[in-house]
């Protein structure tokens, strides 16, 4: 028996060779029938005559026969195909000696135990020491096999280049190895450019939080959902902050007896515009809703005054830190009626020292200290709101800034609405933020007119409730 045969594959010489002479051991057979025996494809040879003459494991599994049983045969007559198929199959097999590079041909085989099995073969000739054709070799698998790995090649093909949403590939070192064009068009940078440098190169914010996860992922496996992540990226207009639906998949070594990692596999979709849509309209239903519930509390008050506070107090949720009202000296203001400045008098005030519900002040009816350019006094004049803010700046300086204008210290965005009933204007509500929060947009003067509406028209009911006592 030759070394080949020991290993489970019959070598060139047949299953009649002698055994060569010499010490048992590792010799050219014993590697070869290793190598072939470790295909994954099945793979036969035949010689010149057609006689098969190697026959891998590969092969024993998917068709059942044996090296034993398959090596000597000629051709696959009378045992690996229907005798009305035999002649075309050895004729398009053997026509491989006569042809150039590689042929594709698809058979129907029997299997040992008279089933059928459709199988893709790439067959080459095999070539002597003189250059003449001495055989052909054969390698074959299930038409399914070869159609499921097509698939697999060409998904990961439309996956890296027409595919709508990003897919990047993660080796072990949180360093992106392949990236799609989708996804380097949503970092900023071209394909090659991203290759082996860190995520925090190409992400402004958000990069603790993914590599989190991509750590995890490459530790426990894929998460059971999909993970929104809020990143910055770096573009030349400036930082832009997105949203990224994101889909997590281990990726490990087919060829690896235990399963090695190799990366992760990172989809991702943009989807800030629908986050942002969501936040507006939870943010709306819960102004929405600190609306109704405030004009319910507000009814229940006696004095218009305390009514008032309550507008403030309820406005003030998720909404700012501090507020303020500055009611005009004298009451109120018709247009065009200005003949020198605007005095204001602080009527309510949020606690400066912790939370609590607002206090009413300015009994004396003292003017508060503003400047010219005050916001709150712009706000009068304009008949609108005002937007203020102090930036990025050392904290000494921004508590300069406020308490200069007659705020807390920690205040550095404001926005004042005015206070307008019955065409004539009664003062300001000024809502104040603190560091920790970000600047004033215009969805927020919308939501800050409204409150300002309610607060005016209590203020102005106190003023003619006052009134009417004042002549009782």
């Amino acid at each position: 028996m030759s070394a080949s045969q020991r290993g489970g594959t019959t070598d060139a010489v047949g299953p009649d060779e002698p055994e060569p002479a010499g010490p048992e051991g590792p010799d050219g057979s014993d590697l070869l029938a290793a190598l072939l025996d470790g295909m994954d494809a099945a793979l036969c040879a035949f010689d010149a005559d057609g006689v098969v003459t190697h026959w891998n494991r590969e092969a024993e599994r998917i068709l059942g026969w044996s090296p034993t049983e398959a090596v000597g045969r000629k051709g696959f007559a009378d045992w690996a195909v229907r005798p009305a198929d035999a002649e075309e199959v050895e004729r398009r097999l053997m026509s491989t000696m006569d042809a150039s590079g590689r042929q594709v041909h698809e058979f129907a085989l029997l299997t040992k135990d008279g089933g059928r099995v459709l199988v893709r073969t790439q067959s080459a000739a095999v070539r002597g020491p003189d250059g003449g054709p001495a055989g052909v070799y054969c390698a074959f698998s299930e038409v399914h096999t070869q159609i499921d790995l097509e698939r697999s090649i060409a998904l990961s093909e439309a996956l890296f280049e027409d595919a709508s949403w990003g897919v990047v590939l993660i080796d072990a070192d949180l360093r992106p190895a392949v990236v799609n064009a989708h996804a380097a068009r949503a970092l900023g940078v071209g394909r090659t450019a991203t290759l082996g440098r860190p995520l925090g190169d190409l992400l402004a914010h958000g990069v603790e939080e993914l590599e989190s996860a991509l750590t995890h992922v490459l530790a426990e496996g894929a998460p059971p959902a999909l993970a929104e992540f809020w990143v910055g990226v770096r573009t030349a207009e400036g930082q832009q902050r997105r949203c990224w639906r994101s889909g997590f998949v281990r990726l490990s070594s087919p060829l690896a007896e235990e399963p090695v990692p190799l990366g992760v596999g990172w989809v991702f979709e943009d989807v800030t515009e629908a986050k942002q849509g969501e936040q507006e309209a939870a943010l709306l239903r819960f102004r929405s809703n600190q609306l109704h519930r405030a004009a319910r509390a507000a009814a229940e008050c006696e004095d218009p005054a305390e009514a008032a506070t309550v507008h403030l107090d309820f406005a003030l949720a998720g909404f700012a830190d501090h507020a303020l009202i500055d009611r005009v000296a004298g009451g109120s203001l018709a247009d065009g009626e200005t003949t020198g400045p605007v005095r204001l008098v602080r009527v309510a005030a949020t606690p400066s020292g912790g939370p609590g519900p607002s206090l009413l002040t300015g009994r004396a009816g003292l003017p508060v200290r503003y400047g010219p350019s005050h916001p709150a006094l712009q706000c009068v004049e304009r008949a609108g709101s005002v937007r203020a803010g102090f930036g990025a700046a050392p904290p000494e300086q921004a508590q300069s800034w406020a308490t200069s204008r007659r705020w807390p210290p920690d205040a550095v965005h404001a926005l004042c609405a005015v206070l307008r009933s019955r065409g004539r204007t009664l003062g300001v509500v000024t809502f104040l933020r603190g560091a920790g929060r970000t600047q004033f947009e215009r969805g927020d003067a919308a939501y800050a007119e409204d409150v300002a509406v309610r607060i005016a028209g209590a203020l102005d009911l106190a003023g003619v409730v006052g009134r009417e006592e004042r002549r009782g």
